[in-house]
């Protein structure tokens, strides 16, 4: 998604409404052997993985819509890869996903919080 610019600025906007809700951002676009992490952030002792999703029409649904079953686990894999590379004892972790629509005015962002699970 990031390489498009609608991707780039969804990624900002996401980044950005995270670190208001006092998210800590620790990486954007983390590249993994198993894939690549849009955002990894902090939030007290959880690491956050997150998955940003974004729509300019709502003719394919709702961007989170895009997070299917084969999604979370390329994502699922992709965090396991993450941890192995940070070593030490793995901490406690969630996945999110950030959604964003560029309809009519100004962009929504939605955050769901712990949006699926291992």
């Amino acid at each position: 998604m990031s390489a498009t610019p609608l991707g780039r600025e969804a990624e900002a906007l996401a980044a950005a409404h995270l670190e208001r809700a006092g998210l800590t951002v620790l990486a954007r676009n983390l590249r993994t052997p198993a894939g690549e992490l849009d955002l990894v952030a902090q939030e007290g002792r959880t690491l956050v993985f997150v998955e940003v999703k974004a729509r300019s029409r709502g003719d394919f649904g709702a961007p989170e819509e895009a997070v299917d079953a084969a999604k979370q686990a390329r994502l699922i894999q992709a965090a396991r890869a993450y941890l192995g590379m940070r070593g030490g004892p793995p901490p406690r972790c969630r996945f999110d996903v950030v959604a964003v629509d560029f309809g009519e005015g100004a962009p929504r962002v939605r955050h769901l919080r712990d949006a699926f699970r291992p």
